[in-house]
């Protein structure tokens, strides 16, 4: 390996030691970790410190990392936790997104305001549901009403951009990327009957064996199925994004109660241990800071899209979701659904290198998504502990007034 590129590993990985470090030091403020990634990235790429440029190799692991980011977020979606009303409304919202999200790239684009229509248009549509776990547990929210929306709601802001990005971006031949869409839906209808039979088959058995032994063969599987779908995609012209979400949705059908538990600390660990890290560490190398800098017309374009991502994900959530929630949980629930940026990182990669995107317009695109994870999560979940408190107050009078004797009851919360 050559100098230069060991010399930027050195430097990459040090920043990923620094990033949850800093925000450790910085917990209160509860800012995102990736946020630091992203920003010491911008420090030691060629704009500032000159640290780490474009070398081969790194930019092989960032692929691999980028590979790693949708594989897990493929691997997260919980489809008994969310089937039923949540997930049919998610789906309505998401349907609703596109459409306003593609008519405000088109608006965007007509106006001179960006080049890229249909990337713009796509990124908007996101919703960082791998940002938004942690956040969630730390506030002990997964498990309210509230989780499970936003997980619904993030699912389908995970796994709509994606398949959209496949068909209308990436690649040459949409018609043959819909039928690989239908390929892997095929695999994934059957990986799904397979998991669930009373009597797994004997490969299945062999890889839940060596789940805990040092062969670790399950992992060893993943990282060869990721680097085979990385070089297929590279050899073919074809759409990694896809594939390594459809593969982490059907990791997902075969590890079932304790096999869970433990494939998810395995795979957390080597994916946000090393890979995932860099992917961000190097898009924040690339990242045009000097132009939001420099060039004040760029810096507002930071707030219009702030204001896009709650017109096209806050909006329809609002709209659709007005009687599941009280009212602050549901201004809540529409803030978190307008929160993104991994997905921003990895369209936007996409638009410079395609050309479709200038990396002015990345930037301030880029620099939106950070303001929503600084922003909109403290800001909604301030105001669902409003509701909680306000719930608990309620039943704290009822449960006083009726040992109180002659009191009438007091009405509990979703009481007729």
């Amino acid at each position: 390996m050559e100098s230069a590129a060991l010399s930027a590993l050195a430097a990459i990985a040090a920043c990923a030691v620094l990033a949850p470090l800093l925000a450790e030091a910085t917990r209160r403020a509860r800012i995102p970790r990736v946020i630091y990634e992203i920003l010491l990235g911008v420090i030691v790429g060629p704009q500032l410190l000159g640290w780490v440029h474009s070398e081969p190799v790194v930019d092989g692991f960032a692929e691999l990392g980028l590979a790693f980011l949708i594989f897990l977020a493929g691997f997260e979606i919980d489809v008994q936790r969310v089937r039923g009303a949540p997930i049919k409304k998610a789906t309505i919202g998401f349907g609703v997104s596109l459409v306003l999200g593609l008519g405000s790239g088109a608006v965007l684009a007509w106006s001179g305001f960006t080049m890229g229509q249909l990337i713009v248009g796509l990124a908007i549509t996101t919703t960082a549901l791998g940002t938004l776990l942690p956040i969630l547990q730390d506030n002990d929210a997964v498990s309210s009403e509230l989780g499970t929306y936003t997980l619904a709601i993030g699912t389908l802001g995970e796994f709509g951009p994606i398949v959209a990005v496949a068909l209308l971006l990436t690649g040459d031949n949409p018609g043959h990327t819909a039928a690989l869409l239908a390929l892997f839906a095929a695999l994934s209808v059957g990986a799904a009957s397979l998991a669930f039979r009373s009597h797994p088959p004997r490969a299945l058995a062999l890889m839940r064996k060596h789940l805990h032994s040092t062969a670790q063969l399950p992992i060893r599987v993943v990282v060869l199925l990721l680097v085979s779908l990385l070089w297929v995609a590279s050899s073919l012209g074809l759409d990694v994004l896809l594939g390594a979400f459809v593969a982490g949705v059907i990791l997902r059908l075969f590890t079932v109660g304790e096999d869970t538990h433990a494939m998810d600390s395995k795979l957390e660990g080597i994916a946000y241990g090393f890979f995932i890290p860099l992917f961000f560490i190097v898009s924040g190398t690339r990242f045009d800071v000097r132009s939001l800098v420099e060039d004040p017309s760029i810096a507002l374009r930071v707030p219009i899209y702030l204001g896009l991502f709650l017109f096209v994900r806050g909006l329809p959530t609002l709209l659709l979701h007005g009687n599941d929630l009280p009212r602050r949980s549901v201004w809540a629930l529409s803030l978190l659904a307008s929160t993104q940026l991994p997905l921003v990182v990895v369209i936007t990669e996409i638009g410079l290198r395609s050309g479709r995107m200038r990396p002015s317009d990345a930037s301030a695109l880029v620099g939106a998504a950070l303001l929503s994870v600084l922003i909109f999560p403290q800001f909604g979940l301030a105001l669902w502990r409003k509701d909680r408190a306000s719930s608990a107050a309620e039943v704290g009078a009822g449960t006083s007034s009726d040992g109180a004797g002659g009191a009438a009851p007091s009405l509990g919360v979703g009481e007729p």
